[in-house]
């Protein structure tokens, strides 16, 4: 059975949208990734689970996070090689080590535990729960949003994670986010920066879906 691939070292400031459904992460990963002129890594199990739903009217099991968790890894270690400094993360898999404890009687998979604990950001953004929610196929649990919320705090928490919490309008989170990522850029020297090499700028954050996001007030 393929094994969850290892986090590949890069000289980068990695940073994690967290937190739960429906509460801006998407929309404030792509700000950020076009602020920095960077990329971002995409949700992988939104994708997977979407299909999922659209082919077997099934929702998430716990048999799915082993595959989410690979996919979600290939994904990272793609984009780290392609990253200008510092790389925007959808989710990460202490994320899906949360979930996998709320929805499964608190139950990780060993492999799961393993890898989400191991896995280095430099930063987490965590997303409160004042965004509006917007209902899809496959987000649920819309009357428990604080005590998730609380679940990916007490994440935080608990394994020392540095992160700050974004509140507010979308302007006022993304001016937050970019506060804590340029308090780290000073920091940070000799990171890794593809702006003065790319050739193709398809490989290059415009190759990605920027567009502003539908439904949100800068």
């Amino acid at each position: 059975m393929e094994k969850i691939p290892k986090q590949e070292p890069a000289k980068l400031i990695r940073v994690v949208l967290f937190g739960p459904e429906s509460t801006g992460k998407t929309t404030l990963s792509k700000l950020l990734a076009r602020h920095y002129n960077t990329v971002w890594v995409r949700e992988f199990a939104r994708n997977y689970l979407q299909n999922k739903w659209n082919n077997e009217r099934k929702t998430c099991e716990h048999d799915d996070l082993i595959p989410i968790a690979i996919g979600q890894m290939n994904l990272e270690n793609d984009l780290s090689k392609k990253a200008d400094k510092v790389l925007i993360c959808d989710t990460d898999l202490l994320e899906t080590k949360v979930y996998s404890e709320e929805y499964y009687g608190g139950f990780v998979d060993p492999e799961l535990d393993n890898a989400a604990l191991n896995n280095q950001y430099d930063l987490y953004l965590l997303t409160y729960i004042d965004a509006p929610w917007e209902e899809d196929d496959l987000r649920d649990r819309p009357e428990q949003r604080q005590e998730m919320f609380d679940a990916f705090e007490k994440a935080l928490l608990k394994y020392n994670r540095p992160f700050v919490i974004l509140k507010g309008s979308v302007k006022n989170r993304l001016d937050k986010g970019i506060e804590a990522i340029d308090k780290l850029l000073e920091k940070r020297k000799n990171l890794d920066s593809f702006s003065d090499i790319l050739t193709d700028i398809d490989l290059h954050f415009l190759s990605q879906n920027l567009e502003d996001p539908s439904g949100y007030n800068l």
